[in-house]
C-alpha cells in the first residue's frame, strides 16, 4: 500500500468514510443552488468532476466568492446544466460575466452569510475543501468567510478531504457529523504570487507608509498596491493585523518581528483573517500557529467589530474617482471586473475607529499612462462603490488627498493635486465647468511642477509639539485663510504694513501658486492629515534682474518664540541657495526687532537701509545660513 492510501485508509477508519464524486453526485437533488469553496481551498477534485460528469446535473445555480483554478460550470458548453453568479468576480469566470452567460450579485462581503442563513439565498449542496479531520472535527483550512456559513445552512454538504490543505486555528472548524459526503482529493493548493514592485507601486506604498502610525492595526485587500504597502512597512513598529484577507505581505512582517499585534484592544496577540492566499510558503506558515486565527467574514468585516479596533487602518483599490471623491472598484465602465469584496465594510469600519484611516489607493493614470483614474466624472456605467461620504484618504504616486470634511471645491483641489500632471490642466478646467472651484483658480499650466514630496521633514519645536514643514499647495489656500485670520490686527500690522481687515481669495491664491524653483513657499503644519492646521508660512520670489528674491513669512500669534519662524526662513534659504538663487531681499518694520532678527539668522553677507520706519535688508548667500541652522 502506497503513502497516499495508508492516510486515506486511515482517516476512513479513524473518522470518516469516503465516496466517488459520482457517488456524492447522484444525491444532489435537480435544480438546487450549489455552493462552491473560496479562493485557494476550491475544491479542486469537486470543480473538475462536475465539468467530467456534467450529466449529474441539471438547471443548477452555481455561487461563489473568488476562486482560484479552473471555473468549468461558467463555460458555455454547460448551458443549461449550470448557472454561475459571482459573488466576487475572479479571472477565471469575467469573461462569462461579461458576456452574459454569468451573473454578478453586488453585496458587502459581510452580509453574504446572513444570506445563506436567513433563506435569502438557500443553498442546496455545499461543495467545500477540508484538511485531513482530527477529534471529530475539519478545519476548512485556508478560506473560512463565507465557506462556514453556507455549510451549515445548506441541505447538504460535499467535502472534499485533502491532505495538503493546512489546518487553521480560530472559528474555522465544522464537525464531521455535518458534512453528508468526503470524497479524497489531494492535490496541491492554487497559489496567487506577489506581484513585483513597481517604482509607481513603490511610491503610492511609500505614500500609504506616511499615514500608517506605530501600533497601528492593518487591513490590506488584494493586488500589487497592497502588498506594495506592506512591503514599505518595514520601519513600523508594533503593527496589528485584522483583515478579511491574509497574504504573503503580512507573513513578511510578522517575520520580521513588525506585527506583534501588542497593542490590539481586540484579539491581542493575534493576527485576524478570514482567508489566505498567496504562494506555498503563506500556507506552510500559518499551518496550525496559535497567533493566526480564521474568523467567518461577517465577524472579520462587520464594521462593528473593525471600529472597536483602535488605530485601524484600511488599505484598498479603486478603478477610478471623480472630483468629488465618489469611488468606482468594482467595474470598468459598464463592464463589471472585480466586486464590492470588503472594501466598504472596512472604509466604514476605520472610519468608526479611534485613530482609524480609511485609504483608498489607485495609480493616477491607467492604459500605459493615457488615461487618468481621476476624472472629473465617473466613466459611464461605472458603479459608485464607496461613496463620496465615506472617502477619508485618496493615494496615488503623487501624494495623499484628505477629502473628509471638505467641501467639493476643496476635495477637487486636492485630488487635481495627486492626479498626473500632465492631466491637471484638463482637470482643472473640467472642475470650473461643473462649478466645483472657483471661476478664477489658479490654472495648471502644462508644465505643471510637481510637488517635491522629499522637501518634507518633521521637526520637533520648544515646547514638544511636532510640526511637519512641507511645501505649500495650491490646495492649501483655505488653510492659509484661516492662518492669517487667527493672527492678531497687530500681528497682520506687521506682515502688511497696515491694518487689514480682509485677506481675500485672490491674494491668498497668489500665496499658494509656486513653481517650486523660481518661486517657493513653506509651511508649518500641526496635526494629523486629516486635521492639519497652517500655523507658519515662508515665501520666496524670485527678481529675474537682481538675482535676488523678496523673501516674507508669518506665524500664528500662539506658535511665535518657539523656533517655527527660524526653522521656515533657514529651510527657505536652503532652498533657495539649492535653487541657484543668489540672496534674498524683505522690508520689515523697523520695530519689529523679532523679524529682524530671525533674517540675520540666515548668515551670508547682509546690508541693511532704513527709510521711514521700514528696514530693507539684502542677504547675499554664502553657505552660513546651513551652518547657522544646525548649530540653532
Amino acid at each position: 500500500m502506497n503513502g497516499v492510501a495508508r492516510d486515506q485508509s486511515a482517516i476512513q477508519e479513524q473518522e470518516v468514510r469516503c465516496v466517488s464524486v459520482t457517488e456524492a453526485f447522484r444525491h444532489i437533488a435537480r435544480g438546487s443552488r450549489i455552493f462552491i469553496g473560496s479562493g485557494a481551498a476550491a475544491p479542486l477534485t469537486l470543480v473538475e468532476a462536475m465539468d467530467a460528469h456534467s450529466e449529474y446535473f441539471v438547471d443548477h445555480e452555481v455561487v461563489s466568492l473568488l476562486t482560484q483554478g479552473p471555473a468549468p460550470y461558467a463555460s458555455e458548453k454547460h448551458t443549461g446544466r449550470f448557472r454561475y453568479n459571482a459573488l466576487f468576480i475572479g479571472g477565471n469566470v469575467r469573461s462569462a460575466v461579461e458576456s452574459g452567460l454569468a451573473d454578478y450579485t453586488p453585496v458587502f462581503l459581510s452580509e453574504i452569510p446572513e444570506m445563506f442563513r436567513s433563506g435569502q439565498m438557500p443553498i442546496g449542496v455545499a461543495m467545500i475543501q477540508v484538511a485531513p479531520p482530527k477529534a471529530g472535527m475539519c478545519s476548512l483550512g485556508m478560506a473560512v468567510d463565507v465557506v462556514k456559513a453556507a455549510a451549515e445552512s445548506a441541505d447538504m454538504v460535499i467535502a472534499e478531504i485533502n491532505p495538503k490543505m493546512p489546518a487553521t486555528k480560530g472559528n474555522s472548524c465544522l464537525p464531521v457529523s455535518a458534512i453528508d459526503y468526503f470524497v479524497w482529493g489531494e492535490h496541491d493548493l492554487p497559489e496567487l504570487l506577489t506581484r513585483s514592485i513597481t517604482p509607481e507601486t513603490r511610491r503610492i506604498g511609500k505614500n500609504i507608509a506616511k499615514l500608517v502610525e506605530d501600533g497601528s492595526t492593518i487591513q490590506a485587500g488584494i493586488g500589487a498596491i497592497p502588498d506594495a504597502a506592506l512591503a514599505m512597512l518595514v520601519d513600523k513598529k508594533d503593527l496589528g493585523v485584522h483583515t478579511e484577507m491574509m497574504s504573503d505581505g503580512f507573513i513578511d512582517l510578522i517575520d520580521q518581528g513588525i506585527v506583534t499585534n501588542r497593542f490590539k484592544n481586540q484579539h491581542s496577540g493575534k493576527s485576524i483573517t478570514s482567508f489566505l492566499l498567496g504562494s506555498r510558503r503563506l500556507y506552510d506558515f500559518v499551518c496550525d500557529r496559535d497567533d493566526i486565527e480564521v474568523f467567518p467574514c461577517d465577524y472579520t468585516n462587520d464594521p462593528y467589530v473593525i471600529g472597536k479596533i483602535d488605530k485601524m487602518v484600511a488599505i484598498n483599490t479603486a478603478v477610478e474617482v471623480d472630483l468629488t471623491g465618489q469611488v468606482c472598484s468594482d467595474s470598468i465602465g459598464a463592464r463589471f471586473y472585480s466586486g464590492i469584496g470588503g472594501q466598504v465594510d472596512f472604509i466604514r469600519g476605520a472610519a468608526r475607529s479611534k485613530g482609524g484611516k480609511p485609504i483608498i489607493a489607485l495609480p493616477s493614470t491607467a492604459k500605459n499612462g493615457t488615461v487618468s483614474r481621476i476624472k472629473p466624472r465617473l466613466q459611464r456605467g461605472g458603479g459608485v462603490v464607496t461613496t463620496r461620504g465615506d472617502v477619508h484618504f485618496v493615494v496615488t504616486e503623487w501624494g495623499i488627498a484628505s477629502l473628509h470634511g471638505k467641501t467639493v471645491r476643496e476635495r477637487a483641489m486636492a485630488l487635481i493635486e495627486i492626479a498626473h500632471p500632465k492631466f491637471r490642466p484638463w482637470l482643472l478646467a473640467e472642475a470650473k465647468q461643473h462649478h466645483y472651484v472657483y471661476a478664477d483658480q489658479a490654472d495648471h499650466s502644462i508644465t505643471t511642477p510637481v510637488y517635491p514630496q522629499d522637501l518634507e521633514s518633521c521637526v520637533e519645536i520648544r515646547d514638544g509639539t511636532q510640526v511637519l514643514i512641507r511645501p505649500v499647495r495650491l490646495s492649501d489656500e483655505d488653510q492659509m485663510h484661516d492662518l492669517f485670520y487667527s493672527m492678531s490686527d497687530e500681528s497682520l500690522y506687521q506682515r502688511f504694513f497696515a491694518y487689514t481687515q480682509s485677506v481675500p481669495h485672490a491674494s491668498l491664491q497668489d500665496l499658494c501658486k509656486v513653481d517650486y524653483q523660481n518661486s517657493m513657499a513653506l509651511v508649518a503644519t500641526i496635526g494629523q492629515l486629516n486635521a492639519e492646521r497652517i500655523v507658519g508660512m515662508a515665501r520666496y520670489v524670485l527678481d529675474n534682474k537682481t538675482g535676488l528674491a523678496e523673501a516674507e513669512f508669518a506665524v500664528a500669534d500662539a506658535f511665535q518664540n518657539k523656533g517655527i519662524g527660524t526653522t521656515l526662513i533657514c529651510q527657505l534659504a536652503d532652498i533657495a541657495q539649492s535653487n541657484g538663487i543668489n540672496g534674498f531681499e524683505a522690508e520689515v518694520l523697523s520695530n519689529n526687532a523679532q523679524m529682524l532678527h530671525l533674517f540675520r539668522k540666515i548668515g551670508g553677507h547682509q546690508e541693511s537701509r532704513r527709510n521711514q520706519g521700514i528696514t530693507s535688508l539684502t542677504i547675499r548667500f554664502d553657505g552660513d545660513h546651513q551652518r547657522k541652522e544646525k548649530s540653532r
